[in-house]
């Protein structure tokens, strides 16, 4: 193998994942860790973060925790302040904060389709905000953020979520657009159906009847084995861009079970 073609390395990068305290975030920040970075742990549940990095720092590896409100400015200033100061500059930012509501538009559901575009949106625009001008003015990052298939498939009782990841599947385009040349790399994730919590706080009945999800319950693919990714799925999903040789830019990786069909609005099952 040349030397150009030599994956990168991730030790001793600090990284930054929102949405850690649990699902694809939680797993960004175990296998990151386990690789070497030193890793910064941000969400609002904070005690459920210091309980994850009081683990990871029992095994020997190098983890911060910081409540943090994506949706906020000001909490986003303050993560990365912090962060650079216990860690140093940070090398990557995975954006996996995000919700996921099923809505019918004529339900009037005002506070979830704020809080999608809160989180979903404004999330990464202000964590990339953040972390771009250290990253230019050291030539080197790479930005990760965790669309959806949603992004560009679109989903019966999800027309605000599926527009929020659209955003985020055009603003990853954008930006990397704005860094091409910089030795800046960024890549936009789109998961399909995942075994997390994700849609357990849904409280619109007739949008998840729509859509064959039961409220309260997480997705399993209705016991199908191949119809339902696994946390671990995306996170190697990720890790593989992360570690691409350096001339290599990862922009976009599609990731469903092998037995979701692309654009299949009942693809999702949830239950116990």
């Amino acid at each position: 193998m040349s030397a150009s073609n030599t994956r990168t390395s991730l030790a001793g990068k600090v990284a930054v994942v929102t949405g850690a305290s649990s699902g694809i975030g939680e797993g960004f920040a175990r296998r990151l860790a386990a690789e070497g970075c030193k890793v910064a742990l941000a969400a609002r549940r904070e005690d459920r973060l210091n309980n994850i990095v009081d683990e990871l720092k029992q095994k020997g590896l190098t983890a911060m925790a910081v409540a943090t409100d994506v949706s906020s400015q000001d909490s986003v200033k303050s993560l990365f302040t912090s962060v650079e100061a216990e860690l140093g500059p940070v090398d990557i930012v995975v954006n996996c904060a995000g919700v996921m509501y099923f809505t019918l538009h004529r339900s009037q559901h005002w506070d979830e389709w704020e809080r999608t575009i809160d989180i979903n949106c404004k999330g990464v625009v202000y964590t990339s905000g953040a972390v771009l001008p250290s990253m230019l003015e050291r030539k080197v990052g790479h930005i990760i953020n965790i669309s959806s298939d949603a992004a560009t498939t679109i989903f019966p009782a999800l027309s605000v979520y599926n527009a929020s990841k659209a955003f985020v599947h055009v603003f990853s385009k954008s930006l990397r657009g704005e860094t091409v040349g910089t030795g800046i790399r960024v890549t936009e994730l789109q998961p399909g159906d995942v075994g997390t919590d994700l849609v357990v706080n849904n409280t619109d009945t007739d949008a998840a009847n729509t859509i064959g999800v039961t409220i309260g319950k997480t997705i399993d693919g209705g016991g199908d084995r191949n119809a339902v990714l696994d946390v671990s799925d995306i996170v190697d999903a990720g890790v593989f861009a992360l570690t691409a040789p350096p001339h290599v830019g990862v922009n976009e990786i599609l990731i469903e079970p092998r037995n979701q069909m692309y654009g299949d609005p009942t693809a999702i099952n949830a239950t116990d």
